[in-house]
C-alpha cells in the first residue's frame, strides 16, 4: 500500500457539512469520502492505493479536478484498488455532484 497526499490551496467552493460516499472498495475501483473541513480555504486530499509509483498520475487527474471544482475547505479521502484515471474522475465527480446538486 502507498499513502500520497495533495493540498490544493486557494478554492472558492465549499461545501454542504454532511459528508458524502461514492465507490465501493473492490477489484479495479475505488471509493471517495469528501467532507468539509477547516482547511484556510485549502483542499485536502489523501489517496491509499494498492497500485505503487502513480505519485504523478494522480497528481494530475487531482490537479484537474481541482481546477474544475475549485474546492475549499475539503477534507476528501480516497481508498483505491487500482481504479483507472478516468474512475477516479467519475467517483470524484459523483461525489460532488451529490453533495451539491450541481456540475463543475
Amino acid at each position: 500500500m502507498e499513502t500520497l497526499n495533495f493540498r490544493f490551496e486557494h478554492g472558492q467552493r465549499r461545501l454542504p457539512a454532511a459528508p458524502q460516499l461514492s465507490g465501493v472498495v473492490s477489484s479495479g475501483n475505488l471509493e471517495v469520502l469528501v467532507e468539509s473541513a477547516a482547511l484556510n480555504g485549502a483542499c485536502t486530499i489523501e489517496i491509499r492505493t494498492a497500485a505503487r509509483g502513480f505519485g504523478p498520475i494522480w497528481e494530475a487527474v487531482l490537479g484537474d479536478f481541482q481546477r474544475r471544482w475549485q474546492l475549499a475547505d475539503a477534507r476528501i479521502a480516497i481508498n483505491d484498488m487500482g481504479a483507472t484515471p478516468a474512475v477516479v474522475s467519475l467517483r470524484l465527480d459523483q461525489a460532488l455532484q451529490a453533495m451539491t446538486g450541481s456540475v463543475p
